[in-house]
């Protein structure tokens, strides 16, 4: 997945062409070192969402480094 950034601070997963900042948190500190990622529907009824402090719903990376 080569074509996707991470923000390190939300571990939201982003499409290059969606700019140099996050939508999500607003951050600019974005990295193409990550592995795995969940896809969260309803992060309010999710335990995993609950655990990775999620409350939008989106694709998130699992490790980031």
């Amino acid at each position: 997945m080569a074509d996707r950034l991470v923000c390190r601070d939300c571990h939201r997963v982003l499409e290059v062409d969606d700019g140099e900042q996050c939508p999500s948190c607003g951050s600019t500190s974005m990295t193409e070192d990550w592995a795995g990622y969940v896809v969260v529907a309803h992060p309010e009824d999710s335990r995993i969402a609950e655990e990775m402090g999620i409350s939008e719903p989106g694709r998130y990376a699992l490790k980031v480094r």
